[in-house]
């Protein structure tokens, strides 16, 4: 007899429909899976067997034939193990279940017949629902990783036998409640806040307008001047995540196996913080199935390069095109997609390689080839690319010991949010949510200048050489500064502030 399921592959963050057919003939006994499967999914005749067993099944004896269609499509992994068992139980007529053929089945079997969560589950479910698909049966371990997800039934089980009885209608499973994204979101105080952090006005300040319109910033400075630390603050005052980002991020993650189970949607925008060793596939994403990289789980987030000159030549030259069109394209032989990652660069670097070139405190070891070697690993495009420069100088230890606190993160997020608010009502017509996204034609017609102010920033190309895109990148940079001072209009004192955050190309790099 055949039986059918349904289920789901997973390309990139992309669910593909899979149709689980499964044959049970008379004849010696063997089992067949077919439709390109990986280790993992021939595997599963051996846990599904064992699961049957275990909870109070037979495996059907004969000629048991496992087809997985479309069969020119790879299935890989250890989701299709439910679908496989189910279809089993259908096609030797030991569970008679009406509704199985239009019932999404995802889930990992253990060998006692207890279900295991799988990664990519939220991708599976929302593509399931753009297609018309309106239950899901999956892992209790993967129930709050789409509970804000709307439009769609999710039964939630334990087992492979909950998971039957309730396909046959003997026990039902009740569906999940499904909860707004609003009342996931909390106003946790951030791990790291501004108020720990001691003078460096400038800094400060710049790395507000970083937040306000998402622009990617760099800090040079001695070691110990608290550019890490700059860095670390930053998530806690950016705006929270809209439920569209919060589904783009928790997608990527998913998929890559980095959401525990248990968890729901991330409604922290993510931090990331690779270390100077990764090689370019971690980086922007690779392996033999094509997994996202850093810059992609840090999409709606900030990635923080610390060190930059450590990084490989090859790494920061290959951010480049990510950074700038917010999505990349990871090309394997097994496998090809497109993760998105729109997030903030924030990056760290000394001046040179003893790290104390321009000290008022510790002499420089280095010799001025030392220095230059060290800098030109930094390309002038890959510069280009950062909107806000900053030097970073050690806090005088009169100013660390002050008793008295600075600015909290809350008082400075209030701001960020008031700044994005505005952008958001200006860009509504685009879809963007913040000034560094914008692109193109877009750049002149959110981001006027007044008569002054383009004349001030004319001037300021035409005396720095600096690219177009550094134009149109300053440009954007005015605007957010024009944002957070409530102004309609783009003034030549913001065009002003923009531009001293683009003097160290000149002053390090003689660009």
């Amino acid at each position: 007899m055949l039986a059918r399921t349904l289920c789901y592959a997973l390309i990139g963050v992309d669910g593909i429909p899979v149709t689980v057919e499964t044959d049970v003939s008379g004849g010696t006994f063997k089992q067949v899976v077919v439709g390109l499967p990986d280790t993992a999914v021939k595997e599963s005749t051996e846990r599904v067997l064992a699961g049957l067993r275990n909870s109070g099944y037979a495996f059907p004896q004969g000629r048991v034939t496992v087809n997985l269609a479309p069969a020119d499509v790879r299935k890989e992994g250890s989701a299709f193990d439910l679908s496989i068992a189910l279809s089993l139980l259908a096609a030797s007529r030991q569970v008679r279940m009406p509704a199985l053929a239009d019932t999404l089945v995802i889930g990992e079997l253990s060998l006692n017949g207890s279900l295991a969560p799988v990664r990519g589950v939220l991708s599976m479910v929302i593509a399931a629902r753009e297609q018309g698909i309106r239950q899901v049966l999956l892992p209790a371990a993967n129930a709050a990783e789409v509970a804000s997800v709307s439009g769609i039934e999710i039964y939630p089980a334990s087992t492979l036998r909950e998971a039957a009885e309730h396909l046959s209608g003997k026990a039902p499973i009740p569906a999940q409640a499904q909860v707004p994204y609003a009342s996931l979101l909390t106003a946790g105080k951030p791990v790291w806040d501004l108020r720990e952090v001691r003078g460096q006005r400038g800094a400060r300040r710049a790395l507000e307008i970083a937040a306000a319109g998402g622009h990617n910033i760099l800090f040079i400075g001695v070691p110990g001047s608290g550019k890490t630390m700059l860095a670390r603050c930053l998530p806690g005052i950016l705006p929270p995540m809209t439920f569209r980002e919060s589904l783009e991020t928790t997608r990527i993650h998913s998929v890559a196996g980095l959401i525990a189970p248990g968890e729901g949607l991330m409604t922290a925008r993510p931090f990331r913080t690779p270390h100077h060793s990764a090689s370019l596939p971690a980086l922007i994403g690779g392996g033999s199935d094509a997994r996202p990289g850093e810059i992609s789980l840090a999409h709606n987030g900030v990635l923080f390069l610390d060190e930059l000159p450590e990084y490989p030549r090859a790494s920061l030259e290959a951010l480049r095109q990510p950074l700038e069109d917010g999505e990349v394209s990871v090309s394997r032989v097994k496998a090809r997609t497109r993760y998105l990652s729109r997030c903030m660069l924030v990056a760290g670097m000394n001046p040179c390689p003893c790290g104390y070139y321009g000290s008022r405190t510790h002499p420089c070891r280095c010799t001025a080839n030392d220095i230059r070697r060290y800098l030109d690993k930094i390309s002038g495009p890959l510069l280009d690319r950062i909107d806000l420069q900053l030097e970073v100088d050690a806090v005088p230890v009169s100013e660390i010991a002050e008793s008295g606190d600075a600015e909290d993160s809350a008082a400075v997020r209030a701001r960020v949010e008031r700044a994005r608010h505005i952008q958001l009502e200006r860009m509504k017509e685009t879809g963007e949510t913040c000034n560094a996204n914008l692109a193109g034609e877009n750049i002149r017609r959110y981001c006027a200048l007044d008569e002054k102010a383009e004349r001030l920033l004319e001037r300021a190309v035409e005396k720095t050489g600096m690219s177009m895109r550094g134009y149109n990148r300053l440009r954007k940079v005015a605007r957010t500064i024009a944002d957070l001072a409530g102004e309609e209009k783009v003034l030549p004192e913001h065009v002003a502030e923009a531009v001293q955050y683009r003097s160290l190309d000149s002053k390090y790099w003689g660009r």
